[in-house]
């Protein structure tokens, strides 16, 4: 009964704020997904160290001897981490239907998308590596995407290894295409900055239309329940603080990058989530889109400016 409460509850909380992406029609749409599973062949002793420098030549710099990779190969540390991801990730059919869904949404908003060709690999729980996208090539490190309570990640802060977890890792990848697609804004305000976190999200949101909102955001159901219950507070701390219109980027590290926690400079400060200005900014562009005729892909290229205003943006009371 708690649980449903609870549910009821998040449903009350969400469901009335924002209006989300419409679900579009991809069902005719094909994509040529590609999927190769190295870190599967580079742990098999019985392929041949030369069959996989000749089949991926990207992920052998040429800088490194040979040794270097039959070591890594046998090493004790590497064999278990590959074996922790098998548990998760010897069949991949989830995963591929995932990106496969991903690559339809991309391909219904910008038809000329080719999918690039997918490789999963392992880079030691590496957090610049998680994944790594090129015009033709997607690299995912599975490692990453263990579970937020898995023993690797022990010594990770909670707000990584919130994310560390099978269900985000279609998240990352969308991410990654996402950020490609908007193009930067000259307006350095901190409300423009927010904004521009907006239209990356509301374009991941329609990427991803069966990801809840939270999960694209990285926040927890808990989290995403105090953000809605001092929107009012937060706002009126930016205007008080002249804050809006503010060309300061250390605003940036304060509210928009994650961390873990928003830095208000208050005795509370740790029970806000870090990033905030992510929700704002997708805050105002959902209010932009319901209140005008543009399409999404014509608000990104709106001005943000114009973005904030024509969004008639107004939280909650504090």
């Amino acid at each position: 009964m708690k649980k449903l409460l609870f549910l009821l509850v998040l449903l009350a909380v969400f469901g009335c704020n924002q209006k989300k992406s419409p679900v579009v029609d991809i069902s005719n749409i094909e994509v040529d997904m590609q999927v190769k599973r190295f870190e599967q062949v580079f742990y098999d002793q019985n392929v041949a160290l030369n069959d996989l420098k000749m089949e991926y030549p990207y992920l052998f710099p040429a800088q490194f001897q040979d040794s270097v990779w039959l070591n890594k190969r046998k090493d004790r540390d590497e064999l278990e981490l590959f074996a922790e991801t098998e548990k998760l990730y010897a069949d991949f059919n989830v995963k591929e239907k995932e990106l496969s869904s991903l690559f339809k949404h991309i391909t219904y908003y910008f038809p000329k998308f080719k999918s690039p060709k997918v490789v999963t690999l392992l880079t030691n729980i590496d957090p610049d590596n998680k994944v790594i996208l090129t015009d033709s090539l997607l690299l995912i490190s599975l490692d990453h995407y263990l579970g937020e309570d898995h023993v690797f990640y022990g010594g990770f802060p909670k707000y990584i290894k919130r994310n560390n977890t099978p269900e985000h890792l279609i998240v990352d990848v969308g991410n990654e295409f996402a950020k490609k697609i908007i193009k930067p804004s000259p307006d350095r305000s901190f409300v423009s900055r927010m904004i521009q976190e907006g239209k990356r999200i509301k374009l991941l949101e329609a990427f991803l239309p069966e990801t809840p909102i939270a999960e694209i955001l990285g926040f927890d159901d808990g989290q995403m329940i105090w953000l809605n219950d001092n929107e009012g507070d937060i706002w009126k701390y930016f205007i008080e603080n002249q804050m809006i219109y503010s060309n300061d980027t250390e605003l940036s590290e304060r509210f928009i990058f994650d961390a873990p926690f928003s830095k208000f400079y208050l005795a509370n400060d740790q029970d806000s989530p870090g990033g905030i200005g992510k929700w704002f900014g997708y805050l105002i562009v959902s209010g932009f889109l319901e209140n005008t005729d543009a399409t999404l892909l014509e608000s990104l290229n709106t001005n943000n400016e114009e973005i904030f205003k024509k969004s008639k943006y107004k939280p909650k009371k504090a």
